[in-house]
């Protein structure tokens, strides 16, 4: 399930360090470039609100298995690209195909486990799935340097090859037949109407979303941070995306701990302490050290533990609102966090990369505005919890 849900940050990775080298070849500037992340994004948030009834209606392994048939596809597409046109296309089909993974892996953990066990099965999973965002860009800068940026979705290629064989052979159907909902258009438009008209759920889901985008902020500005800023190369990724992974598995692995000891809500609490003193530490930096390795990441790393803590014990708690429509939930906040990544990359990075200062400002506001909101839901959570 893991595996799986790390298709998703591979296919967004991966590329970052062949920017340039795309940009030269296929003639696409700084806009261009970030469009084809864009796309991706926005294929990959609309198609979450598709896969997710097909979830429910078929089960999760056939729809695993034919998004993972697309996305081969369009990583061919982008492999033999000779524009950005047909690059554009390949980056769409990657993220309409993705996407599947990632809304069927938060289903399946919570059709196979509950209560403490399922917060630290989500907690593992969540270990496997931070190590792709820090592992993807330093793979990606390895193959650029060697052969070029074909050479990183021919990578994909075969990364999407092996993960259907081993779906095929591994993975189980989580979704019994009893279990199976209507994939009546009308149905299923009601229970997306149930699913947003739930104040509770949206509050929970749109908090994972801006946490993420703190986050997600530096990932989107890494070519404009390490080649701008730090002054680094395409093999350099490692020197931002490693401290990170450290930061993410830290952070699962404590909540993976706590589950049991603390109740979801309190974790939550706990997590959006150490992310503020990781803004904090943002701020700090920026205004008054100069821009170095250390000083730069070093508070992004503490900043992601702190959300790794936070998120599998957000996901719980929303999915539990809707236990028969547990796709369609996953889908709606798979949704929403990628939407809000498609904005950040549209409209935050270009503005907010120019300067060390623009960037901690943006990850305190994302974070700021998700506290808000946990604010308002918080004590519901906690009598959720303990009733």
């Amino acid at each position: 399930m893991a595996l799986l849900a790390t298709l998703a940050p591979f296919s967004i990775d991966t590329y970052l360090p062949s920017f340039p080298e795309i940009g030269a070849e296929l003639g696409g500037d700084t806009h261009a470039l970030q469009l084809t992340l864009s796309l991706y994004l926005s294929g990959f948030a609309i198609t979450t609100l598709i896969h997710g009834p097909l979830a429910d209606r078929f089960g999760r392994r056939p729809v695993a298995l034919g998004g993972l048939v697309i996305y081969i596809l369009s990583s061919l597409i982008c492999f033999s690209a000779q524009s950005m046109e047909m690059l554009y296309v390949g980056r769409i089909g990657q993220g309409i195909s993705a996407s599947a993974g990632i809304v069927i892996g938060r289903a399946m953990v919570r059709d196979a486990f509950s209560g403490a066990e399922a917060q630290r099965v989500m907690a593992q999973v969540m270990m496997l799935f931070a190590l792709a965002p820090a592992i993807a860009p330093v793979i990606g800068g390895y193959l650029q340097e060697w052969w070029g940026w074909r050479a990183v979705f021919a990578f994909l290629v075969v990364l999407g090859l092996l993960l259907l064989l081993l779906i095929w052979i591994r993975l189980p159907e989580t979704l019994p037949a009893a279990g199976r909902q209507t994939i009546h258009p009308l149905a299923v438009a009601r229970t997306y109407g149930r699913v947003v008209r739930s104040g509770h759920f949206m509050a929970l889901i749109s908090s994972i979303a801006l946490n993420f985008a703190g986050f997600f902020l530096f990932v989107a500005a890494s070519p404009e941070l390490l080649y701008r800023h730090l002054g680094y190369g395409a093999d350099d990724f490692a020197r931002l995306f490693l401290p990170v992974v450290v930061g993410l598995m830290a952070g699962a692995m404590v909540s993976g701990r706590l589950a049991g000891r603390l109740l979801p809500p309190q974790q939550v609490v706990l997590g959006y302490a150490i992310m503020a003193l990781g803004w904090v530490l943002n701020l700090l930096q920026a205004y008054l050290l100069p821009a170095a390795a250390v000083t730069v990441i070093g508070p992004v790393v503490v900043y992601t533990c702190g959300m790794s803590i936070a998120m599998p014990s957000l996901t719980l708690l929303s999915l539990e609102h809707f236990p028969t429509h547990r796709g369609t939930a996953s889908a709606v906040q798979t949704f929403a966090q990628t939407a809000t990544n498609a904005l950040v990359t549209a409209l935050a990075v270009a503005w907010l990369a120019q300067s060390l200062t623009g960037l901690a400002w943006g990850q305190g506001g994302f974070m700021l505005a998700g506290i808000a909101l946990w604010l308002v839901v918080g004590r519901s959570s906690m009598g959720r919890a303990t009733g």
